[in-house]
């Protein structure tokens, strides 16, 4: 009888970290294009097709236009064993290209499941891995359409990716965190339609949906001083009307509202959806929503561990944590004191080569996170305890 020995951290690691490093001029290619030609949420057509043939290149068969969203994709490599999923994030903040980074999240992706499954591969392991595209992260829920549609349906042991943050925002010696807490996050549109009219001959005879708006933002306003320190409510008007002599028939308005819980998110939208209403009765108009869908400190890396107190930011990932056991890292890029996420120069620091170094580390320990799943029970079965045990 023959007897199988396990390979070793170390053989994993070499084999990752020589499967990355191989392919270092690729990798910034295929960084640098994605983040040259920003796209929007579900508009990532360049993105979709750049990932795609790069995965085709590798040898691995891609499913273009996975679960029926067009810029989605999927690959996978492997049989028997536990499953990983690696979720790739490249849409673009309009306006403002990638100025949170995505173009790092989706190489860091992409490189951590072609080390991982070379590795696995090379060393004769049981395991699947699949790397998953995730469009419209930024507002669309990329991630809600595709768990609608069965993409994390299947025994998923673990779902992994990291988002590029600024340096400045950890003390040294630190250049990441494991334990990247989120909020909760509701995201809708609302409507108001009025009845139009002339503005200055017969006002009587209209609706005045702006009004509506105005009315409704100024509610929620209001609303914000009697919520808590660590929740957010914010909005803009999206469409408010043509020309000032015409009383506007529609408006609509954009609303994010953000709570550390899934539960207290749920009754600040009731309170929200309260002002809404208000301002609706109010002006006449009908109102309508429209929902949204230890390996790093071995590359030189120290990570802290945990985050005590949620970031007030959120993610569809914390729609996927809902559903399979999720990991959500994230890894320091250099850029101004003065420049957080969602800034111009933001995206400019994301294109550099400093941030695509940081990428490529950050994948080696994702790579590594991903085989320790595969390979180590108790890892693998912490992970599926602490998921049945979470709170809302």
């Amino acid at each position: 009888m023959t007897i199988m020995i396990q390979p070793s951290i170390a053989d994993a690691r070499n084999c990752v970290y020589e499967t990355i490093d191989s392919r270092a001029v690729e990798l910034r290619q295929l960084d640098r294009y994605i983040h040259n030609n920003p796209e929007p949420a579900y508009e990532e057509v360049i993105a979709h097709n750049t990932l795609s043939t790069f995965l085709e290149k590798e040898g691995f068969e891609v499913k273009r236009h996975a679960y029926g969203v067009d810029t989605s994709f999927e690959a996978e490599f492997g049989s028997g064993g536990r499953l990983v999923v690696y979720c790739a994030e490249y849409d673009c903040l309009p306006g403002i290209g990638h100025a949170c980074g995505h173009n790092l999240i989706a190489t860091a992706s992409m490189a951590a499941f072609v080390g991982l499954a070379r590795t696995l591969k090379k060393l004769r392991v049981p395991g699947r891995v699949r790397i998953l595209g995730t469009p419209a992260e930024e507002g669309g829920g990329g991630k809600v359409k595709l768990i609608n549609a069965g993409a994390f349906k299947d025994d998923i042991s673990a779902a992994i990716m990291s988002h590029p943050i600024a340096a400045h925002s950890y003390e040294a010696p630190y250049t990441g965190m494991a334990g990247f807490k989120l909020i909760a996050s509701y995201k809708f549109r609302v409507e108001f339609f009025g009845k139009g009219a002339h503005a200055a001959g017969e006002p009587w005879n209209g609706i005045n949906a702006l009004d509506a708006a105005v009315t409704a933002y100024n509610s929620i306003s209001m609303l914000r001083q009697s919520i808590h320190p660590d929740e957010r409510i914010h909005g803009v008007i999206e469409a408010g009307g043509t020309v000032p002599n015409v009383i506007p028939d529609y408006t609509r308005m954009n609303w994010y509202i953000r709570s550390p819980t899934l539960a207290r998110a749920s009754l600040l939208v009731v309170k929200a959806k309260a002002c809404f209403q208000a301002a609706a009765d109010a002006t006449s108009c009908k109102l309508n929503y429209i929902p949204y869908v230890e390996d790093m400190e071995h590359i030189g890396e120290k990570v802290i561990l945990k985050q005590d107190t949620p970031g007030s930011i959120s993610s569809d990932m914390g729609n996927v944590s809902y559903e399979v056991p999720s990991f959500h890292g994230v890894f320091a890029i250099p850029a101004p004191l003065d420049v957080t996420g969602h800034h111009p120069s933001f995206a400019a620091a994301a294109g550099t080569d400093k941030a695509h170094g940081a990428a490529i580390q950050c994948a080696k320990g994702m790579s590594m996170l991903g085989w320790r799943v595969l390979t180590d029970d108790k890892i693998a079965e912490s992970a599926r305890k602490d998921f049945d045990s979470k709170d809302s």
